[in-house]
This record gives structure tokens, C-alpha cells and sequence, in this order.
């Protein structure tokens, strides 16, 4: 790989990550060069590609995905491993932004990409610590009010998984004196993400997929009857085309660039704890995440280390210090890790849409995207995905539902959007301040 550049992912090898350490499957990537035919072409081996393309090539059609640097190297490979059900928007916000149909649409299947990961896992025999049980923390009496109505509306839309906890029950599943009460989603959970992709990448293989790394997109004309990929050494002209990019899209596909923002969220972890202490501050071994604006989350890895991560920075910039920014917060939660080592610390993209709301649509009539997801994107990805590949299979209900939700650029535009975003986290991070 010596010598291979690009202008987002360096020589395109995996950032310095637990993830990229722990790694059950070693591949060799394969270049795109000269010309190539399918029937569709994938852009992007993230979690939303390798769900699309999974999908089509289950029914038969003849897939190829192009990557920009390895398999997972974006948000797929780096996050935090949580299967959190739900938008980043609440369904609350949805029910009175776009109505109780588009409600009643978006209740209905925000557990479904949680199901799609267990049934790929199952069924591809993918090895990636995939484990049950989601933790809402609260830290005030208002963050508790939010959780009550959360649970009220997602029963309302058929969802009965959620149990709510006081201090008491949740110092059983987390022991942190930090929060005052949680809430536990039964149906969530968390597992291995960059184990989970290297998996899924290897089950679309299976199937007959291929798929070329390495290969940074330059540009796609989607204007032609057969749209075309181009990569600086090779294209791909296919019958439809999918840009499954996200934050790491760039510049390639100008049409969407406003769409979505890069935020960069940061991680850390732990050397081993031994499982004496990983098992008392988390007895459940479930993850965690609290709900404020710009919230924490952590688990254990399998090999007990503690997984933490949290923290924004809007317009994709990685912090001068992760361990410093993020080691205050992991200490505030679980003290006995006052000065624990910390082996692995990193940074990464999500995309950030201004809705909050994921976007699926096309440009022109042969190219489909999907990307927003908002840093709710493990379990929106792979219901995307799906949607995606039932849209060129015909059958594109789903997809109009999803392509018709309004979506709005950025207020200041690229060159102030970052700015005007940090203005407004600066409010809600006050309101969690002081609990309203």
C-alpha cells in the first residue's frame, strides 16, 4: 500500500484505534484499475454500503463497491460499538415536525436495523462480541421527565422495551454515583464495529461481491443512462449507482455537499482492567450512554477494557488532546479510574444533518444516496441499506417515505456552518448545566 494517498484518509490505513488493534480479520486490499461493468456499484464500504450491497447481492444482483481507503475506516470502523434504536431526532420531534403518519412510519421500524445486525451476525457467523442491552443514564430530574416521555411515546408506536430505573436499579447495572436514574432498552446492545464490517464485508464476498479499497472516488457522473465512478485509476459504469460516502463523501459528488456537516466525536480506552473491576463498574456489561446534548457514552470490550467515548467538534477538526479532553468525564463517572492507563485514544467523522433526520434520495434517476445519520448511525445505516436495495429491487415504498421528509442546508453555509452549530450546542450543553 506504499504510496497510495488521498485527499481525506492519508495512505488510507486504519487510524490508531483499539478497533483497528483487536481486528479478528486481516484483508488485502484490492486496487480498482481499468474499466470495469455491473449491474450496481456501491460507493463506500461502510456499514450503509455493505448493507445495500448485502441486500441486492442476496437477490441475485451483481454488486461492486469502491472504497476510498480500507474496508471500515470511516465511522463504521471507529464508533462506539452501540446498537442504540432510534434517529437522533425523537420521534417526539418528528411527530411535530413532519406529522403523526410520518411518526407512525418512523416508529415502525427504528428497531429493524438492530434486527438486521443480529441476523447478518447470525447468519454470516460473524465474530464480533455482539452482546444485548442499552443503558439511558440520567443525570437530572429533567433528564428523568425526558426518559418517562420516551417511553410513553415509543409505546404508543408499539415499542415496549423499555424499563425505566431509578437510582437504586440502575447503580445494580451501572455502579456510578453519577447519575440519578437511566432507562434500559432490552432490544439494544453493542459489539465489535470495525469486527462487525470486516465481517459483513467478508459475507458480501461470500456472495459473489466485489469489492475494490484503496480506490478514493474523484468524481461520479450521474447524468449518463449507465452512471460512472471514477477513481484516479479505474471507473465503474453500472446500471445504478448508490454513494454511501457519509461524512468522508468530500468534494467527489458536489450535489450533496450541503446537505451534511462532518462532526468529529473522540474515544478512548483503557488498558485491561482485570474482570474484578470491569465487573463492578458495569455488572450488567451492557453499554451506556447519558442523555445530554452533547452526551458520554462507554462499554466493556471483551477483553475488559473500558471503551469511553463523547465530545464534538463541529466542521470534523480532531482536538489537540483526546485523552485530556475526554479522561475528566470518564473520571467524573467512575472515579476508581482516577489516572487509569489509557492505551488507545482517537478521533472520527459522523455527518450531521440539519434536521437531525437521516436523507435518502436520488440524483438524477440511477443515483441513490443515503447519508445524515447524526451519530445514530450503526443501527440507521443498516435499516438504510435495506431501504436502499428494496428501492432498485422495485419495490420503493419505504424509499418515498424517506426521500419526501424535508431537509435544509446549513445555516451560514460551508464557510459559517461549523460556527453557527457551535453557537447552538453552546445552549443546550447550558441547559444541561443547570438540569432544565
Amino acid at each position: 500500500m506504499a504510496g497510495v494517498t488521498n485527499s481525506y484518509a492519508g495512505d488510507g490505513r486504519y487510524p490508531t484505534s483499539y478497533y483497528a488493534a483487536s481486528r479478528n480479520i486481516l484483508r488485502t486490499p484490492v486496487k480498482l484499475e481499468g474499466h470495469v461493468e455491473t449491474d450496481i456499484c456501491v460507493v463506500g464500504a461502510g456499514y450503509t454500503g455493505l448493507s445495500t450491497a448485502i441486500h441486492l447481492a442476496e437477490k441475485g444482483y451483481k454488486v461492486a463497491v469502491v472504497e476510498g481507503a480500507q474496508v471500515g475506516w470511516g465511522a463504521s470502523g471507529r464508533n462506539g460499538g452501540q446498537i442504540v434504536n432510534g434517529l437522533n431526532a425523537s420521534l417526539s420531534t418528528i411527530q411535530n415536525r413532519y406529522g403523526e403518519d410520518a411518526a407512525r412510519f418512523i416508529g415502525g421500524l427504528v428497531q429493524e436495523g438492530g434486527r438486521i445486525i443480529r441476523r447478518l451476525v447470525s447468519q454470516y457467523r460473524i465474530d464480533c462480541d455482539l452482546k444485548s442491552g442499552n443503558i439511558y443514564a440520567a443525570y437530572t430530574g429533567a433528564h428523568m421527565k425526558e426518559l418517562e416521555a420516551k417511553q410513553a411515546l415509543w409505546r404508543r408506536y408499539g415499542m415496549d422495551d423499555h424499563l425505566l430505573l431509578d437510582r437504586e436499579a440502575l447503580r445494580k447495572l451501572v455502579n456510578s454515583e453519577a447519575y440519578c436514574g437511566g432507562m434500559l432498552d432490552i432490544s439494544g446492545g453493542h459489539m465489535h464495529p470495525l469486527n462487525l464490517v470486516l465481517g459483513e464485508a467478508r459475507a458480501f464476498e461470500s456472495l459473489g461481491g466485489v469489492i475494490y479499497e484503496m480506490s478514493p472516488v474523484t468524481r461520479v457522473d450521474h447524468r449518463a443512462a449507465r452512471p460512472t465512478v471514477y477513481t484516479r485509476e479505474g471507473e465503474v459504469s453500472a446500471r445504478i449507482v448508490v454513494l454511501c460516502g457519509n461524512a468522508y463523501l468530500g468534494d467527489a459528488v458536489p450535489e450533496l455537499v450541503s446537505r451534511v456537516m462532518p462532526v468529529s466525536t473522540q474515544m478512548i480506552t483503557t488498558a485491561p482492567l482485570g474482570e474484578e473491576l470491569a465487573d463492578m463498574l458495569i455488572p450488567s456489561d451492557m453499554c451506556v450512554e447519558d442523555v445530554r446534548y452533547i452526551l458520554d457514552y462507554f462499554r466493556l470490550s471483551a477483553d475488559k477494557r473500558m471503551i469511553f467515548g463523547g465530545g464534538t467538534v463541529y466542521g470534523g477538526t480532531d482536538p489537540a488532546d483526546v485523552v485530556a479532553k475526554l479522561r475528566p468525564n470518564l473520571e467524573k463517572v467512575f472515579p476508581r479510574l482516577k489516572g487509569v492507563t489509557i492505551d488507545y485514544a482517537w478521533s472520527g467523522n459522523f455527518a450531521l444533518s440539519f434536521t437531525r433526520v437521516p436523507q435518502m434520495g436520488r440524483i438524477g434517476s440511477n443515483t441513490y444516496f443515503a447519508h445524515g445519520y447524526s451519530g445514530h448511525g450503526v443501527t440507521g445505516s443498516h435499516l438504510f441499506g435495506r431501504t436502499l436495495a428494496e428501492a432498485i429491487d422495485g419495490d420503493q415504498s419505504r424509499f418515498d417515505m424517506f426521500e419526501k421528509l424535508p431537509w435544509y442546508p446549513f445555516p451560514g453555509g460551508r464557510m459559517f456552518r461549523a460556527q453557527y452549530s457551535t453557537i447552538g450546542s453552546w445552549w443546550y450543553s447550558f441547559k444541561d448545566m443547570v438540569g432544565w
